[in-house]
This record gives structure tokens, sequence and C-alpha cells, in this order.
């Protein structure tokens, strides 16, 4: 009986590797030629350029202020409270800096952008939004 295990467990060592085979013996691990990330450019590759310093705010520009956290939170609450907003538009970027709510991230739709704008517009105030969001229809 245990002749016969081993004999399945052979089996099942060789069949695994006839299906991996061909790799020259480091099967896809890290380091081999196959797995190297930097080979692949990722999607957003464009967009972090613009996020260097100086340029637009980041979530790392989030004012440590009470008021400023604040106002930060009472917007996402806002907005993840509403069922009509898309799952990437509940994950949108909201930075305050100074009283001044920056909005960055993509958005399902049009509508979307201005019914996140108009909510952070009721608590921040009208002058105090800067709405970068962009819309991405999803696929």
């Amino acid at each position: 009986m245990s002749v016969f295990k081993y004999g399945r467990f052979t089996a099942l060592a060789a069949a695994t590797l006839v299906l991996l085979g061909g790799r020259g013996g480091n099967f896809g691990f890290a380091g081999s030629a196959e797995t190297k990330a930097s080979q692949y450019a990722p999607d957003n590759t464009g967009r972090n350029l613009r996020d260097v310093k100086g340029g637009p705010l980041t979530p790392e520009n989030q004012s440590g202020n009470p008021e400023d956290q604040k106002l930060t939170q009472q917007v996402r609450q806002a907005i993840v409270k509403d069922d009509a907003i898309s799952v990437n538009g509940k994950n949108i970027k909201i930075i305050t800096v100074a009283g001044k709510v920056t909005l960055r991230g993509p958005v399902a739709s049009n509508a979307e952008r201005e019914n996140i704008d108009a909510m952070a517009k009721q608590i921040a105030g009208v002058g105090n939004v800067d709405n970068q969001l962009e819309v991405i229809p999803t696929k």
C-alpha cells in the first residue's frame, strides 16, 4: 500500500514538473527574468508624475489642524452615506488645508462629480472647495 502512495506522489510531482517545464528551473520566482516588475510600467505612471513636490495636493498634505481634520471627516461621511455614489467615488482623496477642501480622484460620471462637489460645498462653503475629480466611466 505504501508503494502505491509513493507512486501517486511521484506521478503528481512529475506532472507538476511537466506543467512548469521550460522555465529553466527557476519556476518564475522573484529575481527571474519573467517576474521583474521593472519590465512593466504601471497604468498610473503618468499621473504619478504630476504628484511630485510642488504639484497638486496629495493626502500627505492633509493638515493636522483639528478643524481641517473635522472638515475632511464630515465630507467623507457625507460621501460614504450616499448609496448613489460608486465605490471609486467613495474612495476619492479629500485633502483639507487651512479650511480649503481639495477633492481628487476618479468618479464614474459627471453627475457623480457634481454631486460630490455639492456635498463638499455644503459642508466647507462654496468658495472653499477645489474640485479636481476626474470622470472615468466604469467599463
